[in-house]
């Protein structure tokens, strides 16, 4: 089973970094693609970075290209999304999930969710 459990989220100023953690409590991850994807108030949840098992293959939503990396660790079933410059319009829960990795930047390609972490970009 893969229980999904993400951490670093909080308050950032406009311009302003964070790294959200995504751990796993379960089983190995090391063979599922792993997403971050974000649900802003009263907008549906959308893809933002996704991670190939191998971390070869990474994707990006044309909104945080240039400005989130994301990463994993498979040796401490972790995976990573650091977020820099960020603004005003990032400001959502951001869920990690896996998968089996056909579909990288599509929510039917993730049978595993997180509970989320809470992003606010504020000054």
């Amino acid at each position: 089973q893969v229980q999904l459990v993400e951490s670093g989220g909080g308050l950032v100023l406009p311009g302003g970094s964070l790294r959200l953690t995504c751990a796993n409590s379960g089983r190995s991850f090391s063979s599922y693609a792993m997403g971050w994807f974000r649900q802003a108030p009263g907008k549906e949840r959308e893809f933002v970075a996704a991670i190939s098992w191998s971390g070869g293959t990474t994707r990006y939503a044309d909104s945080v290209k240039g400005r989130f990396t994301i990463s994993r660790d498979n040796a401490r079933n972790t995976v990573y999304l650091q977020m820099n410059s960020l603004k005003p319009d990032d400001t959502a829960v951001y869920y990690c999930a896996a998968g089996e990795g056909v579909y990288l930047t599509q929510r039917i390609g993730y049978g595993y969710w997180g509970q989320g972490t809470q992003v606010t970009v504020s000054s």
